[in-house]
């Protein structure tokens, strides 16, 4: 990532709401960018984040699950699961290009633009001081938390 600060970007996220991650000081932040509401590794990386979520609570920290997807995408997405966190939509990939997700990937042999499923975690003070990048989804989430308990 560029910079070390939470871009102060404003996005539309569920539950009708605009987050901005530079606006969350005091409290840690995940972030985790992945391509596509409702594909496989997407649903059980989201299960994976939601199942944890009470965990992640207890520790006074937010996660976002974002993707360039639409918000009645997200709505869908996050009813199917009943996913206990807000998705944010990122239609203009702004929050993808200030964390550098979108990379040239091979899709069924073409090359194709997409997000690299990554997480950042934020600190209370609003500097990213954890990224992992090309994320394989098992067992993600709970390193996450693990991290995250270290703050």
């Amino acid at each position: 990532m560029s910079a070390t600060t939470a871009p102060d970007i404003s996005l539309p996220a569920t539950g009708d709401q605009e987050i901005n991650l530079a606006n969350l000081k005091g409290q840690p932040v995940v972030v985790y960018f992945y391509p596509k509401d409702s594909t496989p590794g997407c649903t059980n990386e989201t299960r994976d984040f939601g199942t944890l979520h009470p965990e992640f609570e207890k520790l006074g920290c937010k996660v976002f699950g974002v993707s360039r997807d639409s918000i009645k995408s997200h709505d869908n997405f996050r009813a199917k699961l009943e996913t206990p966190f807000d998705l944010i939509s990122d239609a203009d990939e702004a929050l993808c290009y200030a964390f550098d997700v979108i990379k040239m990937k091979n899709m069924y042999g073409k090359q194709v633009r997409g997000i690299e499923r990554s997480t950042f975690v934020i600190d209370k003070d609003g500097n990213v001081c954890q990224e992992w990048r090309k994320v394989k989804v098992d067992g993600h989430a709970a390193a996450v938390l693990e991290f995250v308990k270290t703050l």
